[in-house]
């Protein structure tokens, strides 16, 4: 049974000491409540979470070390983790001492990544919303570190929980007492490919599917590995086969610990239905808080507030995929979903007070940021640009990101910057994946002067009208002349090259732009106002905009 605060590191020292941690030096129960995780990078600005636990991925020797410490102290980090073992350990007592940073090592094979998650797991306990803890058996509802050393205690043998995969959920202590073969499952958060093919070929798998009592499976022999006895019990709820528990044995069990470990079997299943209620609950909750944060109405300031980011700058980003042609819908919705998970796991590793919504066909994230600087808006375009790099070449998939929201009033304009954003990159006119709103605010106001016009029905007028009326009638290409030219700066050079036309034949051209359009192309305004209409006509696709102000794609703004 847990016997400490969830969120203290004597809590993650219990739940994952012996096996995975160790305490080299500092006091556990001075650290208070960890904020969160935090992975350090000496090549990168780091933002913490408050009295975060730091992995020291890469971190050696002594005076590593210690300079790490100290900057982590400056900081108000609780603990740093460092890969085991540590050569001259002692020498880093007194700095520990000082900056009151407890060190910790990792087991040599362990994995940097298992351990972020596994702390992360244990770390989430009420990280959303409040309430008071709901128990079960006694257990903290769905806390099922707690209830498998809950179940050794019982059995007096480690324990683990694995699910119909053989991943390992969650374990007890004393793993130290069982044998290499669990230790590697611990390890690896999976049970070895071939104790596996093993329990198989034995049948020990069919057994526990169709048992309803304990399955006893012999030590199996692999080789010159030495390995315990087991004991296995299934998980059920109803017919459902969620999992099973396992308990290493150097003894046989009595008839009473066999009783207990049957009943215990079935605390189990409701702990782990009950983390999965509460996971899915957790993400409507989260999703329902990052809608009413956005809305920017009364209740942001308390949905911010219960998401943790209410006194803190902000900003938002939008995650938007474009389907492909003729792909089917399901697909995309699918791949939406599998893509606001994936942003919302990168973020929560960048900034662990991230929260990430699906809400109808875009993912919306509120990404905390160290105020309203440059900077900050540069590390979140990063940011973004690294999980696109990351979830691979998948067309369609664009991040914009609004302006920084220094307090929840503001939060709302973030959102329609996001939302702007990313529209100009689904009009395909830039060859950008992720922009910022102060990147791409000229074109998202041309955007928007298109969708003003084709609202008015506003129909093409003056000269552009009357070159883009010759043209249809003469097969004339004077508007592309005009383009041409203004592109180039009055280059005719320049210009007639990038039409594939001959000078001379260009100048004529040009000179027939001025006549049929009646355009003085010397005045600098009359120069603009071409210049912005035939932009508007080029938003509108290859076809431009009709004579009468439609839009030929079909749009409505």
């Amino acid at each position: 049974m847990a016997t400490h605060p969830p969120r203290s590191l004597n809590r993650v020292l219990e739940d994952l000491g012996s096996t995975l941690l160790d305490l080299l030096h500092g006091d556990a129960a001075a650290a208070g409540d960890i904020g969160g995780v935090g992975i350090h990078d000496p090549h990168d600005e780091q933002h913490y979470p408050d009295h975060a636990i730091v992995l020291g991925v890469g971190v050696h020797g002594t005076q590593e070390i210690s300079r790490l410490l100290r900057s982590l102290a400056e900081v108000g980090a609780s603990a740093l983790v460092v890969r085991g073992p540590v050569d001259g350990a002692e020498e880093l007592k007194p700095v520990v001492a000082e900056t009151g940073v407890a060190l910790l090592a990792l087991t040599r094979g362990a994995s940097w990544a298992q351990l972020a998650a596994m702390l992360r797991t244990l770390l989430s306990e009420g990280d959303v919303g409040e309430g008071e803890e709901q128990t079960l058996g006694g257990v903290p509802s769905g806390d099922l570190f707690a209830l498998t050393n809950a179940i050794a205690t019982l059995l007096d043998a480690p324990v683990t929980i694995e699910d119909r995969r053989s991943r390992i959920l969650a374990f007890s202590g004393r793993q130290d007492e069982a044998d290499a073969p669990r230790v590697a499952s611990i390890l690896a958060r999976q049970v070895p490919e071939r104790y596996l093919r093993l329990h198989e070929e034995h049948g020990v798998f069919k057994e526990l599917y169709r048992s309803e009592g304990l399955v006893h499976v012999p030590a199996p022999s692999l080789g010159d590995e030495v390995a315990l006895p087991r004991v296995a019990v299934a998980v059920r709820a109803g017919d459902e086969f969620l999992g099973s528990v396992w308990a290493a044995l150097r003894k046989p069990l009595t008839p009473e610990r066999e009783k207990a470990f049957l009943e215990a079997a079935k605390l189990v299943a409701l702990h782990m239905l009950r983390f999965r209620a509460g996971t899915d609950a957790e993400n409507r909750l989260r999703a329902d808080l990052v809608t009413t944060a956005l809305e920017g109405g009364a209740g942001s300031v308390e949905a911010l507030g219960r998401l943790g980011l209410v006194d803190e700058p902000t900003l938002v980003m939008v995650l938007g995929l474009a389907p492909g042609p003729g792909e089917d819908p399901a697909h995309v919705t699918a791949e939406r979903q599998r893509l606001a998970s994936a942003l919302a796991v990168h973020l929560t590793a960048v900034q662990p007070r991230s929260a990430v919504a699906l809400l109808g066909d875009v993912a919306y994230a509120l990404f905390p940021v160290q105020g309203d600087t440059a900077p900050a808006r540069e590390r979140a375009l990063q940011v973004a640009a690294n999980f696109l790099q990351r979830t691979g070449d998948r067309a369609g998939a664009f991040i914009g990101i609004g302006t920084v929201a220094p307090e929840p009033a503001t939060l709302a304009r973030s959102r329609a910057g996001a939302d702007r954003a990313l529209r100009v990159l689904f009009s395909g006119g830039t060859a950008r994946r992720v922009a910022s709103i102060s990147d791409v605010y000229v074109d998202a106001l041309l955007l928007e002067m298109r969708d003003l016009a084709i609202a008015n029905r506003d129909e093409l007028a003056g000269p552009l009208a009357r070159l883009a009326a010759y043209d249809a009638k003469h097969n004339a290409h004077l508007v592309e002349t005009l383009r041409a030219w203004l592109d180039a700066f009055g280059d005719v050079i320049a210009a007639s090259a990038s039409v594939f036309v001959h000078p001379n034949t260009f100048r004529y051209r040009i000179r027939r732009v001025a006549e049929v359009g009646q355009l003085d192309l010397q005045d600098p305004s009359a120069r603009f106002s071409a210049m912005l209409q035939l932009r508007l006509m080029g938003l509108s696709g290859s076809g431009g905009v009709r004579p009468d102000g439609t839009d030929p794609t079909g749009a409505t703004g």
